[in-house]
C-alpha cells in the first residue's frame, strides 16, 4: 500500500515513521554478507535510523545543515540517508567514483558539515583534501575504525547517539515534527556533460511527489520483491528508496555491479530498476551466444523473438491474436522465451529504465519475451519521476505518458517543458543559472520531444546536441545511436558525429564480452584492442551499418566509423558517473581520428 495515497504525510523521516508504525515486522531490507544474506524489519531500519540522527546531532549539526554520502549502493547508505533527514539535515550526494579534486568542490560548495564515507579507500578521499574542507567536522567511515579525532565508525555514531538520546528522549521526535514539505532535502549535482557540476535543491516535497507519482504508476507495489543495486548518488535511485519507504516492499540491496546476473538467479526479483546500460549489454549477451552456437538453436531463437514481437506488437494495438499465432506463441514461450525468463530469476513483472536513452529495438525484445521494460523520463531538476511507461501499456521507444500532476509542453522550437511539485527549488547558490531553466513557473529540459495522440512523450534528442551538417540538414545523433547499438550485439557504445561537416560518421567501441565470443573460432585474438583493427571487425560492424544506413533519410546515414580499441569511462573523462557519454569530451579526445574520417578525396553526401 501506498501511503502517500492515503495519509498526508509532510516529510520522508514522517513517512518512515509512518511506515514502521504500520508494518513494524515487515521485512524491509536485506543485506548481502559472508554468510549469506541478513535481513532487517522495518521498525529494525526506524531505530537505526533514529539513532543514527541523534548522532549527527551529537556532532552538532543542525538544521538544514548539509551532510555529504560517499559510498556504493548498499544498506548503509540508505541508513544513513535516511538518519541525515531525520535530523533535520540535507543530503549532498557524491558518486563513489568521485575524485578527491571531485569530493572536494561538492563538499564544499553544498557548505556540508560532515562527510559520510564507505571505507578506507573513501576516507583516504577525504583526508587528502582536510585543508580544503575545513568546514566539516567529522567523517562517518561505514566500514573501518575511529581515529579519537576527526573520523568516526558507524559503531560510534551510533553509541553517540544512544547518549544524546538518553539525555533528550523525544528529541528526535521533536526534530522530525518540525520538518516541513519545503524543508531542503537534497543537494544532487548533475554530472552534466560538460563544464563543472551544479547542485540541485530537492525538497522533501519533490520526493514525495514524485515517489507517490511512481507508486500511483503501480512502479514498484507492496507484494514485489525488488533488487536494488542503483547507483543511490544519482536522482533515480534516490527516488526509488522513497517509493520503497511508501509502498513497504521487501528490497534486496547490493550494488556491486560484478553480482547483478548471480543476484538475479538467487533473489529472483519481480522489479529491478537499471540504467540503459545494464538491458544493452544483457541483449547483446544475449545475441551474440546464441549466433555462436548457430544452427537449429540459432534459427529457433529468431523464430520465437518473431512470433513474441508480432504478438507483443498486435497486443500493444488493442488487435486480436489469430488462433494460429496465437498456438506458435506458446510453442516459442515454452521453448525459448521461458528459458530467456529464467536467466533473470524467472519472476521478472517489470524492468525500470531510466537516466540515458534505450534503443526501442532493446526494449521490445525484453517486453516481447514477457518482461516489460518500462523507460521512464525525468531530470535531477525534477526530481528523476516525470514520464514513465505503465507497467500494462509499454509502448516502445517513448517514456510514456506524464506522470500524475506532472504537465508537459511542448515549446515552439520542440523543447520540452515540465511543470510539477517534484520541479527543484533551484541551483545551489547560482541565481542565474537557475533563472535560466525555471521560467514561468516551468522547467526547460533542454530536451527534444513530442506528445504523441495518447499523451505519451517522445524524446528525440537533446537540444544541443542537434547536428547540423554543412548542407543545413540536422540529425538527432542518439536516435542514430540507438539504431546503431541495437543492430549489433558487438556494438558497446557508439558516437554520431558530423556537425558542420558534410555527412555523418561515428566512433565505434566494442563489447569485450561479445567480440570476445564472436573471434572463438575464427582463429583471431579475443582482445577488442586487437580485434578494432582487424578487416573482419569492420565488416562485421560495416554489415550492421548497413542494415541501419537502409532505415534512415540520407543525410543521417553514417557514411564511414572508427573502431576504437577501449570502451568509454568515467575514469577517462568520456563517461559521467551515471554512464552518460560526454559527446564533446570524446570528440576532442578522439579529434584526430575523426578528421581522418572526412579525407576530402572521398567527401560526399
Amino acid at each position: 500500500m501506498s501511503l502517500l495515497a492515503v495519509q498526508d504525510i509532510p516529510s520522508i523521516p514522517a513517512l518512515l515513521a509512518a511506515r514502521a508504525a504500520g508494518t513494524p515486522d515487515g521485512e524491509a531490507l536485506w543485506s548481502p554478507t559472508t554468510a549469506g544474506w541478513s535481513p532487517m524489519t522495518w521498525s529494525q531500519v526506524a531505530d537505526t535510523v533514529r539513532r543514527g540522527a541523534a548522532g549527527l546531532r551529537a556532532i552538532g549539526v543542525h538544521d538544514e545543515d548539509r551532510v555529504a554520502l560517499l559510498s556504493t549502493t548498499r544498506t548503509e547508505w540508505i541508513l544513513a540517508d535516511l538518519a541525515i533527514l531525520t535530523a533535520g539535515c540535507a543530503t549532498s550526494t557524491i558518486y563513489p567514483s568521485s575524485t578527491p579534486d571531485e569530493c572536494a568542490f561538492i563538499i564544499g560548495d553544498s557548505g556540508s558539515r560532515v562527510v559520510v564515507v564507505e571505507d578506507d579507500d573513501q576516507l583516504e578521499k577525504v583526508r587528502a583534501i582536510r585543508a580544503k574542507i575545513p568546514d566539516v567536522v567529522a567523517v562517518i567511515v561505514i566500514d573501518g575504525p575511529g581515529d579519537g579525532d576527526w573520523v568516526l565508525s558507524w559503531e560510534q555514531l551510533h553509541e553517540r547517539g544512544d547518549r544524546w538520546l538518553a539525555a533528550r528522549p523525544t528529541g528526535v521526535d521533536d526534530i522530525v515534527d518540525a520538518i516541513t514539505p519545503d524543508r531542503l532535502a537534497s543537494v544532487i549535482y548533475t554530472s552534466g556533460t560538460t563544464g563543472r557540476p551544479k547542485g540541485v535543491e530537492l525538497l522533501h516535497d519533490s520526493w514525495l511527489y514524485a515517489a507517490g507519482a511512481a507508486a500511483q504508476r503501480r512502479i514498484l507495489m507492496a507484494d514485489d520483491v525488488h533488487f536494488l543495486w542503483l547507483p543511490l548518488s544519482h536522482a533515480f535511485g534516490k527516488v526509488v528508496e522513497v517509493v520503497m519507504v511508501d509502498t513497504g516492499v521487501v528490497s534486496w540491496v547490493d550494488g556491486r555491479v560484478d553480482r547483478i546476473i548471480d543476484n538475479l538467479a538467487e533473489i529472483r526479483p519481480t522489479v529491478m530498476a537499471g540504467a540503459p546500460r545494464v538491458f544493452e549489454k544483457a541483449h547483446n549477451a544475449v545475441l551474440s551466444t546464441v549466433r555462436q552456437e548457430g544452427g537449429v538453436k540459432l534459427g529457433l531463437f529468431r523464430w520465437a523473438r518473431d512470433v513474441a514481437m508480432r504478438v507483443s506488437r498486435l497486443r500493444r494495438e488493442g488487435r486480436r491474436v489469430p488462433p494460429l499465432l496465437a498456438a506458435q506463441h506458446r510453442v516459442a514461450d515454452t521453448l525459448v522465451l521461458a528459458k530467456l525468463r529464467a536467466r533473470f530469476g524467472g519472476r521478472i513483472r517489470g524492468f525500470v529504465s531510466g537516466s540515458a536513452p534505450l534503443a526501442a529495438e532493446i526494449i521490445e525484445f525484453f517486453t516481447a519475451a514477457g518482461m516489460p521494460v518500462l523507460e521512464g523520463y525525468g531530470l535531477t531538476e525534477s526530481a528523476a519521476g516525470s514520464c514513465i511507461n505503465p507497467p500494462d501499456a509499454v509502448v516502445p521507444g517513448t517514456v510514456g505518458p506524464p506522470l500524475p500532476g506532472t504537465d508537459v509542453l511542448i515549446a515552439d522550437d520542440g523543447e520540452v517543458l515540465l511543470r510539477s511539485r517534484g520541479v527543484m527549488r533551484g541551483y545551489h547558490g547560482l541565481p542565474d543559472e537557475t533563472a535560466a531553466v525555471l521560467r514561468n513557473g516551468w522547467l526547460h529540459t533542454g530536451d527534444i520531444g513530442v506528445l504523441d495522440g495518447n499523451g505519451y512523450l517522445w524524446i528525440t534528442d537533446r537540444k544541443k546536441e542537434l547536428i547540423k551538417t554543412s548542407g543545413g540538414k540536422y540529425v538527432a545523433p542518439a536516435a542514430v545511436e540507438g539504431k546503431v547499438k541495437a543492430a549489433s550485439p558487438y556494438v558497446s557504445q557508439v558516437v554520431v558525429h558530423g556537425d558542420r561537416r558534410k555527412y555523418v560518421t561515428a566512433l565505434i567501441t566494442l563489447d569485450p564480452d561479445a567480440i570476445a565470443r564472436w573471434a572463438q573460432g575464427r582463429e583471431l585474438p579475443a582482445d577488442p584492442a586487437v580485434l578494432a583493427g582487424t578487416a573482419e571487425v569492420r565488416q562485421l560492424l560495416q554489415e550492421a551499418l548497413d542494415r541501419v544506413n537502409a532505415q534512415l533519410a540520407r543525410h543521417e546515414t553514417i557514411k564511414r566509423f572508427a573502431v576504437l580499441g577501449t570502451e568509454f569511462a568515467v575514469d577517462t573523462g568520456e563517461l559521467t558517473a551515471s554512464l552518460k557519454v560526454r559527446r564533446r569530451v570524446v570528440e576532442q579526445r578522439h579529434a584526430a581520428v575523426l578528421d581522418t574520417l572526412y579525407d576530402e578525396a572521398i567527401d560526399r553526401v
